[in-house]
């Protein structure tokens, strides 16, 4: 994920014109075409953009809809979104699967963190289950104990405020593995050590 040096996943504001909050895209320039990203960051792209099994996610990350899904919407990403394999979306309003092109679907799972894991788990197979975000589903993952890998691509950026995506994880059960640097993000690449 990437991540403010103040903790923050996402600025504040988050809407439909701006998906990451307020000055949230500042994090991301490593990985979409800001001409300073360097190899660090090319290797570090490659990392977030491996083939996985299955993906979870939070509402907020697939969507600005809150509530009942009153319109149509099916991601950010339009008609062939990044994923190529199942996505299991949080949510508290049920929702028929969105087939994509390139392989992906989005399932909709009211049931909580437990059974979208779970669900993700089956359909990955040996190919692995990815926690693509937001900071709250991260958090859920981090407090559930699956996470076995967790990157973070530090950008030299202060927020200030926004979605901080720490807070209430009880312990930090890693090893940084790997670092890699640009001017525009540390990329560190930790293991859980217990």
């Amino acid at each position: 994920m990437s991540i403010s040096l103040d903790g923050f996943v996402a600025g504040p504001d988050q809407s439909r014109e701006n998906p990451l909050g307020r000055r949230g895209l500042e994090l991301h320039g490593w990985h979409i075409g800001d001409p300073r990203a360097n190899d660090a960051d090319k290797v570090a792209n490659g990392w977030l953009m491996r083939p996985r099994g299955a993906y979870v996610m939070g509402r907020n990350m697939f969507g600005p809809i809150r509530g009942d899904w009153d319109e149509e919407w099916s991601g950010w990403w339009g008609a062939e979104p990044p994923y190529h394999a199942p996505v299991f979306v949080l949510t508290h309003h049920a929702h028929d699967p969105i087939q994509m092109n390139g392989g992906t679907t989005f399932h909709f799972v009211t049931e909580g963190f437990d059974a979208a894991y779970a669900a993700a788990c089956e359909a990955a197979g040996d190919n692995g289950v990815d926690i693509a975000g937001g900071a709250s589903t991260v958090r859920q993952a981090l407090n559930a104990g699956v996470v076995d890998e967790l990157i973070l691509d530090i950008a030299p950026v202060l927020l200030g405020s926004g979605e901080r995506i720490f807070d209430g994880v009880e312990s930090f059960d890693f090893a940084p593995t790997e670092v890699l640097h640009s001017p525009l993000a540390t990329h560190i690449r930790y293991r859980r050590v217990s």
